[in-house]
């Protein structure tokens, strides 16, 4: 096999552990690779751009399970349903990722508020009406992650 490479090499290429290239392939993420007479994994020179489409998949966010369904649709790209490929996908990811933000402004805003308004002692703080810190959880501070402001 030309160009193979062992798994030293091809963790050294890509920047993971050596473990993780086990792991990934029993996860069904990597292709098993195959071996020398004397049991030694020599991976496809594939497995790189494999590897760095895993990695890239997972720095936007997505999880190994969802890694492992975009790599399958694109393996079988000639049966794939409409709302598996990556531009659904990403959409959906892009929406999880807008939800996340708008928690966290939510928070950001509320620890800028308790800043601005001197909180120093969440015990008193929770006794002050004014108090930016949402004390009480209500239907509508739920789905907004938690802040209870006005800001």
């Amino acid at each position: 096999m030309t160009g193979a490479l062992r798994t030293s090499e091809l963790a050294a290429v890509v920047g993971v552990n050596t473990q993780t290239l086990r792991y990934y392939e029993r996860r069904g993420l990597l292709a098993e690779p195959d071996r020398t007479l004397g049991g030694h994994r020599l991976y496809p020179e594939e497995a790189v751009t494999t590897l760095r489409v895993i990695k890239a998949a997972q720095r936007l966010g997505f999880t190994l399970d969802e890694v492992g369904e975009l790599l399958a649709t694109t393996r079988f790209g000639a049966r794939r349903r409409a709302d598996a490929g990556l531009q659904a996908r990403a959409a959906a990811k892009l929406a999880e990722v807008d939800a996340k933000l708008a928690e966290l402004t939510a928070v950001r805003d509320t620890l800028r508020a308790a800043l601005a308004a001197g909180c120093d002692d969440l015990l008193a703080c929770s006794e002050i009406p004014s108090c930016p810190v949402p004390f009480e959880v209500s239907a509508s501070v739920a789905r907004v992650g938690g802040c209870a402001c006005e800001c």
